[in-house]
């Protein structure tokens, strides 16, 4: 059954610490993204990483392979396990981010597929599909797929075989984590559980779905 994920998208560090320390003992990683970096600091690893939990960058780097590859080398170097990077830029580009992760001795996801009913229009299919390939072909350790659409998850895995997914989606974007557990490595919760009135009750609900 899946890790429990924190997307942990707070707006300051305060909120941020508050809310890893009443959830860290029902969660196996939280993953951070650009709004509380943007807010607070690549330095807010330090303090998250006191609570023993590994570190996921999700800031779905899409650029050219070398800005790919200097930006992986700062999120290695602040204290982070993993990264998340955006499929469609294309191979070089994703090879650039898992040589960076496999250099720090840390992993690399890919997005093929995003969560949000926009996604549709480009991000999903045949495309997704391709992207997944691809991922596979520059030696990622997983992709990122929609606990939204639960179906697309069970044909990418098809294509990965053994490699991780991690799985935005779920709880308010709809994602039924009952669902979703069976098929995937990783579920990401955020605001079922940054914004509930007991972030702490809140991720031991969903941690029971490891079970």
């Amino acid at each position: 059954m899946p890790d429990l994920i924190l997307a942990l998208d707070v707006l300051s560090s305060e909120e941020a610490l508050s809310v890893a320390e009443a959830a860290a003992p029902h969660l196996d990683a939280i993953k951070i993204g650009y709004p509380l970096v943007l807010a607070a600091g690549l330095d807010i690893a330090a303090p998250l990483s006191e609570f023993g939990l590994p570190l996921i960058a999700d800031f779905k780097v899409a650029d050219i392979p070398n800005t790919n590859r200097l930006i992986a080398e700062q999120v290695f170097a602040a204290g982070f396990s993993a990264i998340i990077c955006q499929g469609f830029c294309g191979s070089d580009s994703v090879a650039a981010c898992v040589e960076a992760a496999d250099d720090a001795g840390g992993e690399c996801y890919v997005v093929t597929e995003m969560s949000h009913p926009g996604a549709l229009e480009f991000l999903s299919g045949r495309n997704a599909e391709r992207m997944a390939r691809m991922a596979v072909e520059c030696g990622a350790h997983g992709i990122i797929a929609p606990a939204t659409r639960p179906e697309r998850v069970a044909a990418l895995r098809t294509i990965i075989g053994e490699r991780k997914i991690l799985s935005p989606g779920v709880g308010a974007q709809g994602g039924d984590p009952a669902v979703i557990a069976p098929l995937i490595d990783g579920m990401i919760v955020g605001r079922s559980i940054y914004t509930a009135e007991d972030p702490a009750e809140a991720a031991r609900a969903y941690a029971a779905y490891r079970r």
